[in-house]
């Protein structure tokens, strides 16, 4: 029997999908066997980022094919600017190079800071490990017991983070911009834990991050035993557990009647909560890679021995897929002029 041209040309295209199908995750493995992922933390040795970038680490490649080892890479620098620029723009796009920036880093981008080489829309997000509400924490021995009193204060106090779109700064303007609050904002600490020291030392007296950084480690542990400090609000729509005695910012806002056009910048502002603590992988990478680098990520986060470490840690899991990241950074980004306008603003832009 005779098999007519195209019959034959649509077998051999199936055939030929289905070997490609087939050795894609063999030519994957091949890859990554015997190699090194670079696991590039934009922020300090010691500081919650580094926390969780060491702890995925430690485990994430028992689930890439190939079994590569992971190393982490600390690249501090203007609140993750340095590390998202460095992997954007420098590091090949071979799936070897991953990046956990601040989660704000898209704030840099949406108000178009010169110092942006990168388009966060154009990077493969791979997932996140938990989502995270801001905390602003100040000194108990301070006069300031409410963010009332600071809105009421002839002397503002002095808030440190080490840059402008550092959860401090941020909340520090918000607050101004829909309250009136003045806060005397410090910039250029390396890192959170450099800030935070400072805040022991008397150097500054208040600081915003995330709940999970406050109550998963130390000074914190001591400071609460100590009552060393108060908790003035949090960036979530409801209240945190841990953190029952603080209002939310929604609370705040609604409690000072503030107009429905600075809420939106505010809400734009805190959105990176939502992101928590993203990992993304250099623009370009080839797609089944990309892949293989999401399955396991969403993999290692159940892993048993992680789970007990994070237990241990005070680190709550929550994992956020990357396809859903892409999605919120493409809704984030996506703001009205004048919305962007008044962000500028708030951040000096």
């Amino acid at each position: 029997m005779k098999i007519q041209p195209r019959i034959l040309c649509y077998a051999v295209m199936l055939l030929s999908a289905l070997a490609f199908t087939s050795s894609a995750p063999a030519q994957s493995e091949s890859f990554y066997k015997g190699k090194t992922v670079r696991f590039i933390v934009g922020s300090g040795a010691g500081a919650f980022y580094d926390l969780w970038g060491r702890l995925i680490a430690r485990h994430w490649g028992k689930y890439i094919p190939g079994n590569p080892d992971v190393i982490v890479q600390n690249m501090p620098g203007a609140s993750s600017l340095t590390a998202t620029n460095y992997v954007y723009g420098v590091a090949k796009p071979d799936g070897l190079t991953v990046v956990l920036p601040n989660n704000s880093i898209y704030i840099e981008q949406l108000v178009g800071r010169k110092e942006v080489q990168f388009d966060l829309r154009k990077f493969h997000w791979l997932g996140s490990a938990s989502q995270e509400s801001i905390l602003f924490y100040m000194r108990a021995d301070t006069p300031f017991k409410s963010v009332a009193d600071i809105v009421k204060a002839k002397q503002p106090p002095s808030c440190g983070g080490s840059g402008t779109t550092s959860s401090d700064y941020i909340v520090a303007k918000i607050l101004e911009l829909t309250l009136g609050a003045k806060i005397n904002s410090v910039s250029g600490y390396p890192g959170g834990t450099e800030a935070d020291l400072a805040v022991e030392k008397g150097e500054i007296v208040c600081r915003a991050h995330t709940l999970s950084a406050h109550y998963g480690r130390e000074p914190f542990n001591s400071w609460h035993k100590k009552n060393f400090d108060r908790h003035l609000l949090q960036s979530g729509r409801k209240r945190d557990r841990r953190a029952a005695e603080a209002p939310t910012i929604y609370e705040i806002l609604e409690e000072f009647k503030v107009p429905s056009n600075r809420r939106r910048v505010a809400q734009a502002l805190l959105s990176g909560g939502e992101f928590g603590r993203p990992v993304l992988v250099t623009p370009g990478t080839p797609p089944e890679r990309v892949k293989m680098l999401r399955d396991s990520f969403a993999r290692v986060l159940k892993d048993e021995e992680l789970l007990a470490e994070a237990k241990k840690g005070r680190m709550e899991v929550g994992y956020t897929s990357g396809e859903e990241l892409e999605t919120l950074i493409k809704e984030v980004l996506d703001q009205p002029p004048e919305v962007i306008e008044q962000a500028r603003k708030i951040l000096g832009n």
